[in-house]
């Protein structure tokens, strides 16, 4: 019988988004924008309700990042939150260029990750296909079904580099080998797989460090019966994200 989970922690997190959002904010407090990266549907749509519900005192406003230049508000300051769970260039750079473009007072955050709450969901995630187990109280692993797990991004090397420091998060609360891959580009995964099998680890598992729209839906899954392996979902609208996001805005308050 498996142990219950908690969707997500009321602790507040370390690393870069510490301040917590007030209670009470102004009427001309900044708005809170979400830049999605290929579209509003879905995931990021769901993302925002939570928000929303968990910061009432926030305007919430959701925007593709190509439409990002004619969504930003002219007459209103605006915080800008990126829906990355890492520093992508590429994206970044289309954000940063959309706001100088639309003149507006805007300012852009970093992206998600690295953080210990993201590595609390991708934890979860795992825990919620039966690939980790982990107790009531402080999400600890007690027992593991696996003996090593990939974590899966894309944007090929410069991804994989960017969030090693999750993996080492995950590889703490997991108690097992940990190694970053490239769900889309070579050396990828299977590489990685022979890695951690040499090493003893027979029993695989991927939890993909992806929001969800970052990637097409199946890639995780083709990426995971390639090696043999069982796989988590994307983090999707789990709390931790939507939380990572409040904070990364109470940030900028704070500057």
């Amino acid at each position: 019988m498996s142990l219950p989970v908690r969707a997500r922690s009321p602790r507040p997190g370390g690393g870069r988004h510490r301040r917590l959002v007030p209670t009470s904010l102004p009427p001309d407090a900044p708005v809170l924008v979400l830049a999605a990266p290929g579209g509003t549907s879905g995931v990021p749509a769901e993302i925002a309700a939570v928000v929303r519900v968990d910061n009432p005192q926030i305007e919430v406003r959701l925007t593709a990042v190509d439409e990002l230049a004619a969504s930003l508000p002219a007459d209103r300051d605006a915080v800008v939150v990126p829906l990355l769970t890492w520093d992508d260039p590429a994206v970044l750079t289309e954000i940063a260029e959309s706001v100088a473009k639309s003149g507006a007072p805007a300012v852009m955050t970093e992206a998600l990750g690295p953080h210990p709450l993201l590595a609390e969901a991708l934890h979860i995630r795992l825990a919620e296909r039966g690939l980790a187990r982990a107790d009531r109280v402080r999400l600890l692993n007690v027992f593991s079904p696996v003996d090593g797990v990939i974590l899966g991004t894309v944007g090929g090397e410069r991804a994989v580099h960017a969030v090693q420091a999750t993996a080492v998060l995950l590889a703490s609360r997991l108690t097992l080998p940990v190694v970053a891959a490239s769900l889309d580009s070579e050396p990828g995964v299977p590489v990685a797989a022979e890695r951690l099998r040499a090493a003893g680890a027979q029993r695989l598992a991927i939890a993909p460090c992806l929001i969800g729209h970052e990637a097409p839906a199946d890639l995780v899954e083709s990426a995971a019966a390639a090696i043999d392996a069982g796989h988590a979902e994307p983090l999707g609208s789990h709390g931790a994200i939507a939380e990572l996001v409040a904070r990364a805005y109470g940030s900028q308050l704070a500057t």
